[in-house]
């Protein structure tokens, strides 16, 4: 395997959540933590409800800024309200389906078969900004980010980059 050079990835993080505020979201804190702690860039973390035109009208204002990926957590389970799936995939142009097999799969090990109704998905806008979309569980989150974002997330950026 060949080694690259660590580029640091700037990323926002979008918390979808009726009931969290920037205060009490556990699950953005603790994603920004581990994107600090492996050396990248956290330039914006915010909470929007979940309602689909309030989470792309979000998005829009986060790419602003710029950031080469976004993270977001919460609303991607099957629940009524859940809504991230609708709001953001559509604007998928490269998906990387492995991240929702692979996170499913290593679900499945925590929680069992309630892991299938996950809709956990990542890939790149036609823009090339790379969207991890993740359950607003903090132990989802935790698996997704030590498992799967932080090991990957160099290897992405020197990828986009070539």
């Amino acid at each position: 395997m060949q080694q690259t050079t660590f580029i640091p990835a700037s990323c926002s993080i979008l918390t979808i959540s009726d009931t969290r505020n920037l205060n009490t979201d556990k699950s953005g804190k603790l994603i920004q933590t581990f994107l600090e702690k492996a050396g990248h860039q956290v330039i914006s973390r915010v909470v929007v409800a979940d309602d689909a035109t309030l989470i792309a009208k979000k998005m829009e204002e986060l790419v602003a800024d710029n950031p080469f990926c976004l993270i977001t957590n919460g609303g991607t389970g099957i629940a009524k309200r859940d809504v991230t799936y609708e709001a953001l995939f559509s604007t998928i142009h490269q998906e990387i389906p492995g991240f929702g097999e692979l996170f499913r799969m290593l679900s499945y090990e925590d929680v069992g078969s309630r892991a299938m109704v996950s809709r956990a998905f990542a890939g790149f806008t036609e823009n090339g900004l790379l969207i991890f979309a993740l359950p607003g569980s903090t132990n989802a989150c935790r698996l997704a980010m030590e498992s799967l974002i932080i090991p990957e997330l160099p290897h992405l950026v020197a990828e986009r980059e070539k």
